[in-house]
């Protein structure tokens, strides 16, 4: 089990059917009516909600602003690379996966998951080393979005892109050095994107790996963007040009 908190990260979870222990909630002389809706869906779903003073939902977050909920909810079911492109295949779309290449910062991977389910992103693949993994902070920072979010964890990136390779995607590497500034380029197949690690960038294996480079012009003094503020961009270029 995992412990999830925030007002909504718990109600999407209540919302995505995953199977909740219980929920502890702020009581009710110091809870505000926000939680009102979060409450009512709960009961509906014959879900235990445990009414506790804010020292117990303070050591349940361990110190993270919690919103006064926290639930205890199933562990994260991670999907296979086949089950996500089968689903992409049932809606009749060409795949857009994007692929974390040494995201370490739990911060910007939950970013990355909701930018990813906001635009309909058919999954996320992390390598089991090396990037950060699932976990409460994630959650948080999601949004609610690792509720639905499919993600595949795999053992070795490399030979993951190279089997993707054998399916048709064109893999493309976000770089400050790219090989063409990233709107001059076509995303209408099978595509894969790769978003490099806090600093680093994209691995050198995987980035020769890689069938285009591309780049996000910079005009200011500063010469990067944060790592989910480039995902998302990239993101919706894909999607803007898939209309």
């Amino acid at each position: 089990m995992r412990t999830v908190f925030g007002k909504n990260p718990v109600m999407e979870a209540l919302r995505s059917n995953k199977k909740i222990e219980k929920i502890y909630c702020l009581e009710k002389k110091n809870k505000s009516g926000v939680d009102q809706e979060l409450i009512n869906l709960a009961a509906k779903k014959s879900i235990t909600v445990i009414e506790v003073n804010k020292n117990k939902l303070d050591s349940l977050a361990n110190d993270r602003n919690h919103q006064g909920i926290v639930a205890i909810v199933e562990d994260y079911a991670y999907c296979t690379l086949d089950e996500v492109l089968e689903t992409a295949q049932k809606k009749n779309k060409n795949p857009f996966l994007v692929i974390l290449d040494g995201i370490t910062d739990v911060h910007n991977f939950g970013a990355i998951i909701r930018s990813c389910e906001c635009a309909g992103v058919d999954g996320i693949i992390i390598p089991e080393r090396r990037s950060a993994q699932i976990n409460d902070t994630v959650a948080k920072t999601s949004a609610g979005a690792l509720e639905y979010m499919p993600i595949i964890k795999i053992v070795n990136l490399n030979t993951t892109i190279d089997g993707l390779k054998n399916k048709g995607f064109w893999i493309y590497g976000a770089d400050m050095n790219g090989d063409k500034a990233y709107y001059s380029e076509r995303y209408d197949g099978s595509v894969a994107l790769v978003i490099g690690g806090e600093g680093k960038g994209i691995s050198r294996l995987t980035r020769e790996k890689c069938d285009t480079l591309i780049e996000i012009p910079m005009y200011g003094r500063i010469n990067s963007l944060n790592a989910s503020c480039a995902a998302t961009l990239l993101i919706y270029e894909v999607i803007r040009q898939r209309g």
